[in-house]
């Protein structure tokens, strides 16, 4: 009995070692080295269904005076570009001093235009776009202060820019008809497009401004497609522009199941490690040639932690070079391990206006959790992103149709999704062509862990070890001390001979003529063989089929991602 168990205890050591091995394969493993999947394209995967694209519009009715030309001061001026023409200052020829006289009208242009009626008026719209990320699943969204309102000095030339157009080139026209030539001359008309621009920025009035906040979502079916819509959003909370605490809070209403990204702590990340901003540049959203599918799409950029910095009124930023463009404000900065540690907030500009890499900054995360406590919104994850995320762990090991169900669970959940009809189109199609690597179901016991396979072990031996001794307790004689000696029972018909005869039927009353059987010494049992069926070597013999059968198997089995 002791070298059975002995031996069946060295058989199930071998299939725990066996099962180890398998788990430390199939097991959870680090998001940059599971599948060779680089850890910018899980984090993207896992996030960009949470990160939306924001929108902010002013609509109104621009109005502006008709302008007046000062003769009097305009013949001032003409009398000094006379005297300059004379004295050397500038060339004597005609183009030469309307030019002169233009650079000197837009410099000061109130100093030789007056505002008069008619008032002229048109109906103009204006924006701008940012990113936004979902915070809670019943629709509060994280942005940038900036992405939700605009000063009014800003606003008054966004309008200036998009609604005068119109007004500037006739003013322009109108002077430039009575100098004669000097309509085709590219930089005379320049100067005189460029004074009216002024002027009428100046003199311009915005009447019945209205402003609306929207979320760019896809309808039901899924799809960063045509079919999304802007879904009005309620603004809740807003904070003060960079260097301030750039952070506005919006709640969309009706939502459920949105999917969410998990929000990390400041110490998550220090000087040197890898930041990832996902969000909107307005380099693909504000250009034409691009589809309303590709603009749709977030995009994802990385780069190191440079440094944290402190603004004059006590806010933090962390500076990174990771690039960020307009668009990109309100957008979350994610670790390596996929938490958000910021929002993106700011980037320097060059003297012509383009963004300079290598000066971006964010926002820290606890700056983020201080303004939602402010307004007791908790954050919380989404079933739609956990179920989303083990599907996506699944995927990119190639467990398509163990990924299948949980995509379609993610869709019932969320019909909205923007990417989960994708997904469950591309592991449809992996699965039908081959392409699966799902584990058989045949081992899960396997797959379960080694320490569970070491306690079913054990336990497998001890119940045939116990189950052994009972039928040895009940078929052996009983008597007192050894073996072979004292008196011998009587032969009991309901327990199993011991020794019985080969062919005999177990219930079967062995004759040996009247009267009960004598009994006899019987020859000692082999260790390990405790009966004349041999049924314990069949056990070890069972267990040792099943290792190599398990052996097989693994040896066959696809290697882990």
């Amino acid at each position: 009995m002791n070298g059975y168990i002995r031996k069946s205890l060295t058989l199930v050591a071998a299939a725990a070692s066996i099962a180890l091995s398998t788990v430390a394969v199939a097991g959870p493993v680090l998001a940059d080295g599971e599948n060779d999947v680089p850890a910018g394209t899980r984090l993207a995967a896992r996030a960009h269904p949470a990160v939306q694209l924001t929108s902010l519009t002013y609509s109104g009715q621009v109005v502006v005076p008709t302008p007046e030309i000062k003769q009097a001061a305009l013949q001032a001026l003409a009398r000094q570009a006379a005297s300059a023409a004379l004295s050397g200052k500038i060339a004597q020829d005609e183009r030469s001093i309307a030019k002169y006289i233009f650079q000197k009208m837009a410099a000061d242009p109130n100093a030789y235009l007056r505002a008069v009626g008619p008032n002229r008026s048109v109906d103009a719209e204006v924006g701008g776009m940012c990113t936004g990320w979902w915070v809670t699943p019943d629709g509060y969204m994280v942005t940038g202060a900036h992405c939700v309102e605009t000063g009014d000095e800003e606003l008054g030339a966004l309008f200036a820019q998009q609604a005068l157009r119109k007004f500037n080139k006739e003013d322009a026209a109108v002077v430039l008809q009575q100098l004669g030539d000097y309509q085709t001359d590219e930089e005379i008309v320049k100067l005189a497009t460029q004074l009216f621009v002024t002027f009428n920025s100046t003199h311009l009035k915005i009447q019945g401004l209205e402003k609306s906040l929207a979320v760019l979502q896809s309808l039901p079916g899924g799809g960063v497609d045509k079919t999304a819509k802007p879904v009005p959003a309620e603004l809740v909370s807003v904070g003060e522009s960079y260097p301030g605490k750039d952070f506005a809070l919006l709640k969309v209403n009706g939502q459920q199941n949105l999917p969410t990204v998990p929000l990390g702590d400041d110490g998550d990340v220090q000087t040197g490690d890898t930041l990832y901003i996902s969000g909107f540049p307005g380099l693909v959203t504000n250009t034409a040639f691009f589809s309303l599918e590709s603009k749709l799409d977030p995009a994802l950029t990385e780069g190191p932690y440079n440094a944290k910095r402190t603004a004059q009124t006590g806010v933090p930023y962390i500076q990174t070079q990771a690039p960020a463009y307009h668009g990109n404000s309100g957008g979350p900065v994610f670790s390596r391990q996929g938490k958000v540690v910021g929002m993106l907030i700011a980037g320097s500009v060059t003297d012509g206006g383009e963004n300079t890499e290598s000066q971006t900054f964010v926002l820290p995360v606890s700056v983020i959790k201080e303004k939602l406590n402010e307004k007791n919104v908790k954050p919380a994850r989404a079933l739609t992103s956990t179920r989303y995320d083990e599907a996506l762990d699944d995927y990119f090991k190639h467990y398509y149709s163990q990924a299948l169900p949980k995509f379609r669970e993610v869709q019932a959940l969320f019909p909205n999704h923007p990417y989960v009809a994708k997904y469950i189109s591309d592991t449809q199609q992996a699965i039908s062509s081959g392409k699966d690597e799902t584990p058989s179901s045949t081992l899960p016991w396997v797959l379960a862990g080694g320490g569970a396979v070491v306690g079913l072990g054990v336990v497998m031996v001890l119940v045939i070890a116990l189950g052994r001794r009972r039928r040895r307790s009940a078929s052996a004689p009983a008597f007192p001390g050894p073996q072979g000696y004292g008196p011998a029972p009587q032969w009991q018909p309901a327990a199993r001979p011991y020794g019985l005869p080969p062919g005999a039927h177990p219930g079967a009353r062995p004759v040996a003529g009247p009267g009960p059987r004598p009994y006899a010494p019987q020859a000692p049992v082999p260790a390990g063989r405790p009966d004349g069926y041999g049924g314990d070597d069949r056990h070890v013999a069972d267990l040792e089929r099943e290792i190599a059968e398990l052996r097989r198997r693994l040896g066959n089995r696809p290697e882990g991602p």
